[in-house]
């Protein structure tokens, strides 16, 4: 009797498209969390600790916590703008945030909510709670933030 050889196959959204490259030589890089790392960046109601994947993905992405400073002021934080990226992926690592996406309208994004922002999508936030923090991945990792009147 003959025996079948399974092999474990990845589900169909896990697989690797044929045209994705690697364009860019990586190296392993650790970063351990600390409070310290936390700075102002592009916004005034946001610190931001990068997690220094830029060096070691050669330009690729760039990734960072962003921790949103209490409280909201709709006056300041509802601009819309756009990111000149390829590539810009949020996760809700604590509380919610709402912000509103050209052509998708409004949306609450609360703790463990992940979303995708095509390129150049125009968005603004509109409200978020006191303890929000988000994890952004965004390729590459040097972009333009492009502000909208």
């Amino acid at each position: 009797m003959k025996q079948a050889r399974l092999r474990a196959k990845p589900p169909a959204q896990q697989k690797r498209p044929q045209n994705a490259k690697q364009s860019a030589k990586q190296r392993f890089h650790v970063k351990h969390e600390r409070a310290e790392d936390f700075d102002a960046g592009l916004r005034s109601y946001a610190q931001y600790r990068d997690l220094a994947l830029a060096t070691p993905t050669g330009g690729m992405v760039q990734a960072h916590v962003i921790r949103m400073v209490p409280p909201c002021d709709p006056k300041v934080v509802s601009k819309w703008h756009y990111h000149d990226v390829n590539l810009q992926f949020i996760y809700v690592l604590k509380g919610w945030m709402k912000s509103e996406f050209e052509g998708q309208g409004a949306h609450v994004m609360r703790q463990g909510t992940c979303w995708l922002q095509p390129p150049k999508i125009r968005h603004r936030v509109l409200d978020y709670s006191d303890d929000c923090e988000l994890l952004e991945v965004v390729l590459p990792a040097n972009f333009d933030t492009v502000e909208l009147d």
